[in-house]
């Protein structure tokens, strides 16, 4: 950009002195003020190497939001106001995606952000229209595997204890800043019992935290 500069996590203080390292590989439309930080861990060679050993691979438009960093500052997380952020599930990704789950393969989110769209494609084909704020008091035999839907819209869905997932089967994500709907996410994901001991390892071995740091995968 020939005005401004890339824009960086509260937490990050000091200015890149490449703003590549701030982008994914496969990084294409204009339009992000954030990086979906998980992705950041491939390499070309690693994306071959999971062509190689019949990982199939299908891409979304995500334009992560700010907000994503923004902390939950309420005692009832139901009542936080989760942020909204672009996202768009093309036909042919959505197609794709439904004939692998069909065909009895997992659906790999690489990110939160993804694993956002995914389910919200999801409860879209049940049907469920206008905001998705408050999806997670639904019922979970409301839909219990739905298909993706395509979509391309501002996506509010709030993930925390108590969601039921649809679509996604794994999860890779880094490690995410206390008190933040990423957490509170991926302990929907996995449990909060889990989670709290996977961050534990993690601060004992010295892992890395954050955008730039390690990533889990939680099967």
């Amino acid at each position: 950009y020939d005005v401004g500069h890339t824009p960086l996590p509260p937490y990050i203080h000091e200015t890149l002195e490449d703003p590549e390292r701030y982008q994914t590989i496969y990084s294409r439309p204009e339009g992000s003020a954030a990086a979906p930080t998980a992705g950041l861990h491939f390499t070309p060679d690693m994306l071959i190497g999971l062509r190689d050993q019949g990982v199939l691979m299908e891409y979304l438009t995500l334009h992560v939001g700010l907000d994503t960093f923004k902390p939950v500052e309420v005692e009832d997380i139901t009542q936080h106001p989760i942020h909204s952020e672009w996202a768009t599930i093309s036909s042919s990704a959505a197609r794709r995606i439904n004939d692998a789950k069909l065909a009895g393969g997992r659906i790999i989110a690489v990110g939160t952000t993804s694993a956002r769209a995914l389910e919200t494609g999801a409860l879209r084909s049940a049907g469920i229209a206008g905001s998705l704020r408050n999806a997670s008091r639904l019922e979970a035999g409301i839909c219990p595997w739905r298909p993706v839907q395509a979509f391309e819209e501002e996506v509010d869905l709030y993930i925390y204890p108590g969601f039921h997932f649809r679509a996604v089967d794994v999860m890779l994500t880094n490690f995410h800043l206390p008190k933040s709907s990423l957490l509170m996410m991926i302990s929907a994901y996995a449990g909060q019992d889990l989670i709290k001991r996977a961050y534990q390892e993690a601060i004992e071995q010295k892992y890395r935290f954050y955008s730039f740091g390690d990533a889990m995968l939680i099967l």
